[in-house]
């Protein structure tokens, strides 16, 4: 039997994907200023644009215009660090987006995975993209727990004293 590495031994990361959109005008400036992102290029003979994500050189996200029919709806998450998750929520707040947790109510309570376990909260991008901003947090995975709300999964993980 062969001991050598499955391609996914060797896999460090996800590098770039892709979005289509319907107006690549009105993505770049979702991306980069709503959430920030660093334009990285864009090609107008070919209506695609590429920003970075984490700064240049870390991750990239690929915006290629589509007619609106050709437009299948994506999700896609963002990491955040979980101590700037609070202020994250909060800028993208005040900046006009409307947030909702795992069971699709509008909040800015994030929604908790045990499986992981981590935090995030969910948002669209103007083409109705599925965004998450997702924080691991520190411990063990506790998949029993299943999904809760930020407030249960404190109350459940929290030591007995």
């Amino acid at each position: 039997m062969s001991t050598s590495p499955t391609p996914a031994a060797l896999i460090t990361g996800l590098f770039e994907t892709h979005l289509n959109v319907a107006n690549l005008e009105r993505s770049i400036e979702f991306y980069e200023q709503v959430l920030g992102l660093q334009l990285g290029i864009q090609q107008e003979a070919r209506r695609v644009a590429m920003v970075w994500i984490g700064g240049w050189g870390k991750a990239m996200l690929g915006l290629w215009e589509k007619p609106e029919s050709e437009i299948i709806r994506q999700h896609l998450a963002f990491e955040v660090q979980l101590a700037d998750l609070d202020r994250t929520i909060g800028l993208v707040k005040r900046l006009g987006v409307q947030l909702r947790n795992f069971f699709e109510e509008r909040t800015d309570v994030p929604t908790v995975f045990g499986w992981i376990p981590a935090a995030s909260i969910y948002f669209d991008d103007p083409d109705g993209h599925a965004l998450e901003f997702l924080a691991k947090l520190p411990g063990d995975p506790r998949p029993e727990i299943g999904v809760v709300s930020w407030d249960d999964w404190q109350r459940l993980t929290r030591p007995s004293t």
